[in-house]
């Protein structure tokens, strides 16, 4: 493909590379580095005048140094005269900050921050033209820009892994960890024609549940638990105690991206699943090595698709039903 650069932050390399193989390009040269004073550096190391620019760099990790880092290169890229540079964000950071917050006293609520939108503010005043992100917590996140954003879904290749690897998957139960997972699994369900169940959770507070009620039928069935995302794991593997106390037969968790922070492989390894399956918008090599029940879903032909399409100014609506091989 002409006109166009590649390049990598330093969140998730792995990811860009694939992208890149998929794509038949190399990946354009940058350098970051942080000063003595922890300020972050960039150089982009080619020109990209004229060119169309995309700078992936997943919100994981050290999530405030690689925003800054890709809020840099992004304006490195525009003042450098690049025609167009489009930010690929596959875990978009901040997106559970994206509402004010109802719970607490009265004072609490009418102070606390929608941060998702002041990350779409900075991205947007960094010069990019374009989002292409995955999953995104809140699909409202979208309207926060007023620039072009792509939400692309984790459903067809969830799809797939299902049908390949859980042969007893016809006499499977899609079940949401929360309310409002509901259209998530619904969808799911519909494309499997298979039923639904949801749990229904109340919180004391932040990442930690106080109590669940299971809606829904999972006797001798397999209990496929789906979520776009998991931090501490407390939710899920509580609403895996519940499925399995209900009689499921076994216990899956899909999730589009696995944060696992603080407790939550010890938690995953003590709980009941078959498998935790995650796609790879968040690396999870360290984190497989400590827990043989993760594994992960290639999620770059998604993301290499809706690059090629996006370039080539076509409609990147076929990737909500199709993976592209």
């Amino acid at each position: 493909m002409p006109n166009i650069v590649l390049f990598s932050g330093s969140s998730h390399h792995d990811l860009s590379q694939r992208v890149a193989d998929r794509l038949g390009l190399e990946l354009g040269k940058v350098v970051t580095k942080k000063f003595s004073n922890q300020e972050t550096s960039v150089e982009i190391g080619e020109s990209v005048r004229g060119e169309d620019v995309y700078i992936i760099q997943s919100g994981c990790g050290e999530i405030n140094d690689n925003l800054m880092e890709l809020l840099i290169m992004i304006n490195a890229c525009k003042i450098a005269s690049a025609s167009r540079v489009t930010a690929v964000i596959p875990c978009f950071p901040y997106a559970r900050q994206d509402k004010k917050d109802k719970k607490g006293s009265v004072e609490r609520w009418s102070r606390a921050p929608i941060s998702a939108k002041l990350v779409a503010n900075m991205l947007s005043v960094a010069g990019a033209d374009h989002i292409i992100t995955m999953d995104l917590h809140a699909s409202q996140i979208q309207g926060f820009f007023d620039i072009p954003v792509d939400n692309l879904y984790a459903e067809p290749a969830v799809l797939q892994w299902i049908k390949e690897n859980i042969l007893e998957w016809r006499n499977c139960i899609i079940v949401s960890p929360d309310a409002g997972g509901a259209k998530r699994v619904t969808s799911i369900a519909d494309r499997l024609n298979v039923e639904f169940a949801l749990i229904h959770k109340e919180r004391k507070k932040a990442n930690e549940v106080d109590r669940m009620v299971l809606v829904g039928d999972v006797k001798d069935r397999v209990a496929i638990l789906v979520d776009d995302m998991a931090d501490t794991c407390g939710t899920i593997c509580h609403a895996a105690d519940k499925l399995v106390s209900a009689g499921a037969t076994k216990v899956y968790a899909i999730l589009t991206h696995g944060i696992f922070s603080g407790p939550a492989i010890s938690r995953i390894n003590n709980a009941s699943f078959e498998a935790v399956v995650v796609t790879n918008t968040i690396p999870q090599e360290e984190k497989m090595k400590h827990c043989p029940k993760i594994q992960f879903i290639d999620i770059s032909m998604i993301l290499a698709e809706a690059i090629r399409r996006t370039h080539n100014g076509e409609s990147v609506s076929y990737l909500f039903s199709h993976v592209p091989l």
